[in-house]
This record gives structure tokens, C-alpha cells and sequence, in this order.
């Protein structure tokens, strides 16, 4: 298993070079600046659009908006936020923190081009079904000749959604923080306890993902939101008794991000893990948020957009800075431990008295897990059903869960470095594909602020009785 690992974590640290972090910053850069940051300038507008003021029954799509940011989000709060940020300082010190910040401001660019497009191109399966996702974005939008790249993110994507990210760091948290310290587990052997929560896991996963993506999204809508809040008063918790301490930490990441020195491998390693790290939070230019956006009851293509651009926002600018923060006034990253989540749970225990922190953290990580679980079945299986008929993607619900179960019992960097991989193959096509039609999206969203602005046709809320035609 060890040279398995190995060879997974070389082709992880291959795809992950110089050229894809220019694909991905460097794209978000581009589509701010080709959109004047109009995006950055209408988060009013994208909080309102949140509250269904300009939702319409009538519309295409399976979600309402608020569903669709859910869902979404509840593929990418989680393990990024908690583990994903402590596996970051471990391997590439605090100064990875900066470059996931980086990757979450110009992801809101990147993810209003790419969503926008979700909606904009959404195509038919097999069935008739209207489906949205960077492959029907490339097939619909740049003709059969393209197809290959198509293909190609379907595939990556069938891996990259796999669930044994969230599967391996809930069942190591769970062991480690609860069933351990109780006595209820062996910390020397954990297969057994590895094996037995990984079948309840799935049974759990199998309980949701079988009603389909309504119940995925009901059951997101409401899981996401209040998780959110719980953690963000936890983390503030923890750092209201070390307040004076957040600007030196906050210099202290700056500083690390650009030294020749940092952990990781310095400037170019820190960045690195950074990019990688940030990528995994928030998804930004992936693509498996797009395929949850383009599952949103709408006919205004840039409405969703809008949408989708607060995701890196609150996945990485907020959520990751506070748990980066935690980890770091609290000290425990500089006791070498690079395992993810239970290094998060060491610093929540520092804080806040006797085991509640570590309870709340595996409590909050338990939930952000499974909601996780949950939406990437679907991204998967739209995938699947590209590639080889829909008929056959509700097949994926088995193989699904049964991965579930191989996630909780193989190591972590292993884990860590095939999603890693799959992540770099899935960002090749998106970021191409939307690059390619970069001046679709342009065009569609001066026509929807000029509207917006009172202009020749107003963006009347849908909930009016009138739906903005594209």
C-alpha cells in the first residue's frame, strides 16, 4: 500500500504544477478584469436573488437558487474547511493560508463565469432531461469537435467525486475524538472500527442519495445553513480569548506566503499547496459546482451566477480563515501533525473546556461529511450518465456506497492524493471551455445589469409573473 501511496502522491505533485496554478489564478484574473468586476460590485443584488424574491415556479431546473448555493456548498464546506486547512499549514506552514485566500478572490470570478455558463448551456441527456455541467457547457456550447474534453471531465469527475475524502476524516475523527477517549475503540487497530463505521456510513448515504437530488437538496437546505452558524460561533469563541494575538498571526501568513524559506518547499511549494488546498475548498474553476448550479430553476443564466460567486466567499474567505486562525493561535500546528482533521480538534480542545470542543468539532464534522456525501453522488452520477446513457446513472448509487466503505478504511494521503489528481484533470477542461466561451458570459451580463439598472428591459422578479428571457 505504502508504494501505492507513493505513486498516487507523485502524480498528484506532477499534475499540480507551475502551469495549472496559472490556469487557475491566472484565469480568475482574466475573468475579472474582462468583466471589470462587475460581479464583485452586485453581492447586494446576489443576497437578494437568495431570498426568492426572483424565483419562478415555472422556470427549467430542479433547485431553487437557495437550494442550488446549498447543495453546492455543502459539497464544498467540510472537509476543505476543517481538514483541507489543517492538512495546508502542515505541510506548507501558515503561508498556504494566503494562497487559498488568493484562489477564493479571484474564484468569485471564476465561478460566475463558469455557472453562468452552467445555466446558459445546459443540454439534454439520454432521456430528455435537461442537465447542466462543464460537460454539457462543452458539448453544447462548442459542438461535437470538443467532445473529447467533454468526455474528459466526466471521467476525471467520476473519481473526483468520490466520497472517501469525507468518509476517511469523519471515521478518523469519530474514532479518535469519540469512541476512543470512551473506550468504546482500539487506537492500535483501528480496521474493525474503520470497517464497521464505513458500513453504517453507507448505510446512512445509501438512506438520503436514494430519493434523488429533491431530497439531496431539501436535505442540504437545511443542514448547511445552521452547521455554518454553529462553527463560525465556535471558531469566534476561540478567537475572542486570543483576540490580541490575530494581527500578528494574520502578518505572520502574509509573511510565510512569499519566503524562500516556507515549509513546503518555499515560494513556489507554499503556493503550491496553497492553490491545491484552496481549490479543494471551494472548487472554483473544478467544475462540480457548476453541476449543481446548472440544476437551478431559472432562465437568467447570470442570475445564477451571481449566485454561485458567494460560495468562495464563504467557504474559504470566512469559514477556512477561521479554522487557519484557530490552528494557529492555538499552537498546535507546530507539534507535527499533518493528519487533518484531528488537528483541528486539538485546537478547538485547547479553548474550550474539558472534551466539549472536540465533541462539537466531530458533531459539526459529521455533518459537513455527510451533506458532502450526499451532493457528490449527484455530480457523479450526472457524470456517468453522460459518458454511457442516463439510463444507466442510477446504477452509480451502489457503486457509490459501496466506496464509501473503501474510503473509511485506506490512509489518508492516499485518499488525499487521488482526489487531488482528479481535481487537476477535472480543471483542464473547465477552465478551457470557459475561457473558449468567456465572451458569452460577458455579453449576457451587461445585457442582465443594463436591465437591472432600469435599462430597455427591466430584470423584472420573476415572482412578478414575469420571466427575464435570456
Amino acid at each position: 500500500m505504502d508504494s501505492i501511496t507513493q505513486s498516487l502522491q507523485a502524480l498528484a505533485g506532477f499534475l499540480w504544477g507551475v502551469p495549472l496554478i496559472i490556469l487557475l489564478v491566472g484565469g480568475g484574473v482574466y475573468f475579472a478584469l474582462i468583466s471589470r468586476f462587475q460581479p464583485y460590485r452586485y453581492f447586494p443584488h446576489a443576497i437578494a436573488i437568495l431570498t426568492g424574491r426572483y424565483d419562478n415556479k415555472d422556470d427549467p431546473g430542479d433547485l431553487s437558487h437557495l437550494q442550488a448555493l446549498s447543495a453546492a456548498l455543502s459539497g464544498t464546506l467540510g472537509m476543505g474547511n476543517i481538514a483541507g486547512v489543517a492538512l495546508a499549514i502542515g505541510l506548507g506552514g501558515p503561508g498556504a493560508v494566503f494562497w487559498m485566500w488568493v484562489t477564493a478572490v479571484v474564484g468569485v470570478a471564476t465561478k460566475f463565469f463558469t455557472c453562468t455558463l452552467a445555466v446558459m448551456y445546459r443540454g439534454k441527456d439520454s432521456r430528455g432531461d435537461v442537465q447542466g455541467g462543464p460537460m454539457y457547457i462543452i458539448r453544447e456550447g462548442l459542438g461535437k469537435r470538443w467532445q473529447w474534453l467533454a468526455v474528459m471531465f466526466a471521467a476525471a469527475a467520476l473519481i473526483g467525486t468520490l466520497p472517501i475524502v469525507q468518509i476517511n476524516q469523519l471515521t478518523q475523527v469519530m474514532r479518535e475524538v469519540v469512541f476512543v477517549p470512551a473506550g468504546l475503540a482500539n487506537s492500535q487497530e483501528p480496521f474493525l472500527f474503520n470497517l464497521l463505521f464505513g458500513l453504517f456510513s453507507a448505510a446512512l448515504v445509501a438512506s438520503v442519495i436514494f430519493g434523488g437530488v429533491r431530497r439531496v437538496g431539501y436535505v442540504a437546505v437545511r443542514l448547511v445553513p445552521s452547521m455554518v452558524v454553529l462553527y463560525m460561533v465556535m471558531t469566534l469563541l476561540v478567537l475572542a480569548a486570543h483576540v490580541t494575538e490575530l494581527p500578528g498571526y494574520l502578518w505572520l501568513i502574509v509573511q510565510e506566503a512569499f519566503s524562500p524559506q516556507a515549509v513546503g518547499g518555499g515560494l513556489i511549494g507554499v503556493m503550491t499547496i496553497g492553490v491545491m488546498r484552496g481549490a479543494f475548498s471551494n472548487e472554483a474553476g473544478i467544475g462540480t459546482e457548476v453541476m449543481a448550479h446548472g440544476a437551478a430553476k431559472t432562465e437568467e443564466p447570470v442570475r445564477e451566477g451571481l449566485v454561485a460567486m458567494m460560495g468562495p466567499v464563504i467557504d474559504t474567505l470566512i469559514v477556512c480563515t477561521c479554522t487557519a486562525l484557530v490552528i494557529l493561535v492555538t499552537g498546535v500546528w507546530q507539534d507535527g501533525l499533518v493528519d487533518g482533521v484531528t488537528m483541528t480538534a486539538m485546537a478547538f480542545s485547547e479553548v474550550l473546556p474539558g472534551n466539549v470542543g472536540a465533541y462539537l468539532i466531530a458533531f459539526v464534522v459529521l455533518i459537513f461529511a455527510s451533506s458532502t456525501m450526499f451532493t457528490f453522488w449527484y455530480y457523479g452520477a450526472k457524470c456517468l450518465g453522460f459518458l454511457i446513457g442516463a439510463h444507466h446513472q442510477d446504477g452509480y448509487k451502489y457503486y457509490y456506497t459501496l466506496l464509501v466503505l473503501v474510503g473509511a478504511i485506506i490512509p489518508l494521503e492516499a485518499v488525499f492524493a487521488i482526489i487531488d489528481s482528479a481535481y487537476a484533470l477535472m480543471a483542464v477542461p473547465t477552465m478551457t471551455a470557459t475561457f473558449l466561451l468567456s465572451g458569452k458570459v460577458t455579453a449576457a451580463a451587461r445585457d442582465y445589469f443594463d436591465r437591472l439598472r432600469g435599462g430597455p428591459e427591466d430584470a423584472t422578479p420573476a415572482t412578478s409573473g414575469q420571466s427575464s428571457q435570456r
